[in-house]
């Protein structure tokens, strides 16, 4: 009998990557594995970039499944990492398109700063190795490479030991600010929503984070149990704000998410897309 993707159907997927950013499937690959999984709904939340979209867009009409327009944007807030899901935000706003280059500036520098590390622990690896079909290159792709060259037995390991965040080739990169990033979205016509907030550190000031204006917060995220949403539901009713959920899935890149394994129903999916 064909497993109930958390009890619940019809589902969306809406916290997804594609080869654009740092996920191993196409754009196309990934709408039409959705459409496999028996998904009514998804979106591509690709760091930093829109670029899935004219392909993406493209085959959701063709096979007929619901489409979010979504992204998500890394940020810096009182000196912590945090990164922020975008929705229904018009694809043609210049302020999301200009965010975008800004990002792919910064990664570009972020990776070149993290290769020079690299080559001080003896592993050699070339800006011109980490290219790839898409234009937001990072750290998994340098450990893919890492991989392929033998330095390490797996992408596990290269973040482990080099790339993880406070790791010896770690770098943290210059960053947007958390309320830029917002007025960013929201002038595009968006919906700028908390991502995967069980991940933050205990370090991380979360009760000024919380004073930001989002209009949701990303309660049900990845392999993590059911349990680990119920403070993050809690916290989205009392300030009224929208829930969503997503595998986080990148393909072979963490391959211990699979599509779908959480997300959100149709009822939710048609407030944060504003979908009649």
């Amino acid at each position: 009998m064909k497993k109930k993707i958390l009890g619940v159907n019809p589902w969306a997927d809406i916290h997804t990557h594609t080869q654009a950013s740092d996920g191993s499937f196409s754009p196309q690959d990934l709408v039409t594995h959705a459409k496999a999984c028996g998904l009514f709904g998804l979106s591509i939340t690709d760091h930093d970039t829109i670029a899935a979209y004219p392909e993406a867009l493209a085959v959701a009409q063709k096979i007929d499944i619901k489409l979010g327009v979504g992204i998500e944007f890394s940020c810096v807030f009182e000196e912590h990492d945090v990164h922020l899901l975008g929705y229904d935000f018009d694809l043609k706003s210049q302020g999301i398109q200009e965010l975008c280059l800004r990002h792919q500036k910064r990664r570009k520098n972020r990776n070149l700063m993290m290769l020079e590390k690299l080559r001080s622990e003896g592993i050699d690896i070339s800006y011109d190795d980490i290219k790839g079909p898409g234009d937001s290159r990072g750290r998994p792709h340098i450990a893919s490479v890492m991989v392929q060259k033998g330095y390490v037995t797996s992408i596990k390991e290269a973040f482990y030991r080099y790339l993880g965040e406070g790791k010896t080739c770690y770098v943290r990169g210059e960053g947007v600010t958390v309320s830029e990033t917002i007025e960013i979205i929201h002038a595009a016509g968006g919906k700028a929503f908390i991502a995967h907030p069980h991940l933050l550190p205990s370090s991380f000031p979360i009760h000024l984070l919380l004073q930001e204006p989002f209009d949701g917060v990303e309660c049900w995220y990845g392999t993590l149990s059911k349990k680990s949403a119920e403070p993050w539901v809690e916290i989205a009713r009392q300030k009224q704000w929208l829930m969503s959920g997503g595998s986080d899935f990148h393909g072979s890149f963490k391959s211990d998410s699979r599509l779908g394994c959480k997300g959100v129903n149709e009822e939710t999916f048609k407030q944060i897309f504003e979908m009649v």
